[in-house]
């Protein structure tokens, strides 16, 4: 019996097409063994609070001192207000609610008593977070909305502040424009 081992002579012989076909099946099996990251939850989580961290230090302190500005702008034209300045303090910094990827997984299982039967579906949900891909390699978590911070306490100081008519017409403004309570409210007479 004669050994036959590789040599060129026999791979000339083979059509081109099913080299073709051997060489794509061969990059295919690389591809399939090259190995996937998968993140696990822990991280996933640290990456979102990281991100809404990093937003709400800039967004918190840059809106209150815009509602700031604003609000001054707006009670230096009421009425017996004169020249006034004003100081929010916020209650939170706000809130990213990311997107998430919801799937259930359910189980379907039924009794029968007598002549009634009763069904009932088991159900479990898991929930991935939703990155986007803005040409990094990991993306982060794709925004849906913003929650503003909250309002929790608001100071006033107006040249008018010592008239109790201007007080209660400054007072009622700053209600009508933020859901905070009276009592959080104060508004002082200015130097």
């Amino acid at each position: 019996m004669k050994k036959e081992g590789f040599s060129l002579d026999k791979l000339k012989k083979i059509p081109k097409n099913q080299l073709l076909i051997g060489a794509l099946v061969g990059i295919l099996l690389l591809v399939v063994a090259i190995p996937v990251e998968h993140k696990e939850k822990g991280q996933d989580e640290d990456s979102q609070s990281q991100v809404q961290e990093e937003r709400s230090n800039i967004t918190a302190a840059s809106y209150g001192k815009s509602l700031e500005r604003r609000l001054e702008q707006v009670l230096a034209d009421v009425e017996g207000v004169g020249k006034v300045k004003v100081m929010i303090t916020l209650q939170d910094e706000g809130e990213l609610v990311v997107e998430k990827d919801r799937t259930q997984n359910s189980q379907n299982s039924s009794e029968q008593d007598g002549a009634v039967k009763r069904s009932s579906t088991e159900g479990q949900f898991q929930e991935e977070t939703v990155y986007s891909q803005n040409g990094t390699s990991a993306g982060e978590p794709f925004v849906k909305k913003e929650v503003a911070p909250k309002v929790e306490g608001v100071l006033v100081v107006a040249e008018g502040g010592g008239d109790a008519k201007i007080v209660k017409n400054i007072s009622d403004a700053v209600l009508a424009l933020f859901s905070v309570e009276a009592h959080k409210i104060k508004v002082v007479k200015m130097n």
